[in-house]
């Protein structure tokens, strides 16, 4: 177990120990998300990279690096160690030297949001609560619906009302309560936080229950390790909330305290034009303190917040890097669904399309230069939203049961 040396809050620096706070700073209030911070030099002398081969391949292969008793209970799906493609094909359509995709649609409930939901569902258990809850516009509740069913855990959903009916589907296939609010994404997580308080409920709330970050951190170490400790130069990801790519630089924080890596990559976030809040503040260089909720209407519904939760983080974690926020628009995410697909055989949800649209305009704006090597994290699985895969492409072929209709379809000569 990585013992946890202090919940750190970005926005006031104030310090707690986990005894002491539960969800967020208490003077920051919902903005001052925490981050768990190790002893570092503790680790550096116990652990050896090397070592981790001869773990499990799941993210639990890295929980000596996790804040976990080493005898915590642990959910049996194998959430983690998904695969990494050299996309050279794509490389070679944005013009840059080195493309990688990591492809999180392979979890168990089909997206990145199984590794936090994994790690929040095995603190309940250490502390012995049944009830979990969250609010999510559907890949978050539908990890924790099904990594709560795993273990027999009572899970109980918040959820748009305009959520994609896939997803809505999955959640109650889990068996999880599902609550369908009339109204949005940020109603919802209000909601649910505050049902959370008054019920005694543990709050699965993204970047509000600071283990989120924790469960996705493990994409960095897998993304390391898979490397050969080597990281990109670059790396890009969708951007909603914000709580993944604070995973992702809290990650690879870690692994360079440890001296494992030899530097952090520049993180470029990629959101919807219609969603695009995170941009917005870094462009004029807002504290996240200082952000007021903006409209949020797009079609890659993973990736919409009007009031990104954590924004302090994500802000944090660009700025950091001499990395990068920027926005496409819908069209392009519908336009980048096929083509990801095409050029890599990778079928994604509209949120991660969004990451290979940000790739393209980033490489014509020069924001990332033609000798660097990238990574899009590909967040979900394309069957999270037919609907979505089903407008961005034509209608097949229509033809008569004779070989002359099927010849005269694909445009052949007749024989």
């Amino acid at each position: 177990m990585a013992a946890i040396k202090e919940l750190h809050c970005p926005v006031c620096g104030r310090s707690y120990q986990p005894h002491e706070v539960q969800y967020t700073c208490p003077v920051c209030g919902s903005v001052g998300t925490l981050q768990v911070l190790f002893d570092y030099d503790s680790l550096r002398l116990q652990l050896d990279r090397d070592g981790l081969r001869t773990g499990e391949q799941s993210i639990w292969r890295y929980k000596a690096l996790l804040p976990l008793a080493a005898d915590a209970k642990v959910p049996p799906l194998r959430v983690g160690m998904t695969p990494l493609y050299d996309a050279t094909r794509m490389a070679e359509s944005l013009g840059l030297r080195q493309v990688w995709l990591k492809d999180d649609g392979q979890n168990p409930t089909g997206s990145f949001k199984d590794r936090a939901s994994a790690m929040v569902v095995s603190k309940a258990m250490e502390q012995g609560i049944q009830t979990v809850s969250t609010a999510s516009t559907g890949n978050a509740a539908a990890a924790l619906a099904g990594i709560g069913a795993s273990v027999g855990l009572n899970i109980i959903i918040f959820v748009p009302a305009t959520a994609p009916e896939a997803k809505i589907a999955q959640l109650l296939v889990y068996g999880a309560t599902v609550l369908l609010v009339e109204d949005t994404y940020d109603v919802a997580f209000e909601l649910c936080y505050q049902m959370c308080l008054s019920e005694g409920w543990y709050c699965r709330n993204t970047a509000m229950n600071p283990y989120t970050t924790e469960g996705k951190k493990t994409v960095s170490y897998e993304i390391a390790e898979q490397l050969n400790w080597q990281v990109p130069d670059v790396v890009m990801v969708g951007v909603g909330d914000g709580n993944i790519i604070a995973g992702i630089h809290k990650g690879f924080y870690d692994l360079h305290q440890l001296g494992w890596i030899e530097r952090i990559p520049r993180l470029i976030g990629v959101q919807a034009e219609g969603s695009s809040a995170l941009v917005h503040a870094w462009q004029h260089g807002l504290k996240p303190e200082d952000m007021i909720p903006m409209p949020a209407d797009t079609i890659a519904d993973s990736i919409s917040a009007g009031v990104p939760r954590d924004r302090a983080k994500a802000l944090k974690a660009v700025r950091e890097t001499n990395g990068a926020f920027i926005a496409v628009s819908d069209a392009e995410i519908l336009e980048a669904i096929p083509a990801v697909a095409r050029q890599s055989g990778v079928f994604v949800e509209p949120s991660c399309a969004a990451v290979y649209a940000g790739a393209r305009r980033a490489a014509q704006t020069q924001l990332v230069q033609r000798d660097e090597s990238v990574l899009l994290v590909m967040t979900g699985n394309g069957l999270k939203d037919i609907k979505r895969a089903q407008q961005s492409v034509s209608q097949g072929l229509r033809v008569q049961p004779t070989i002359q209709s099927i010849r005269q379809a694909l445009g052949m000569g007749q024989e």
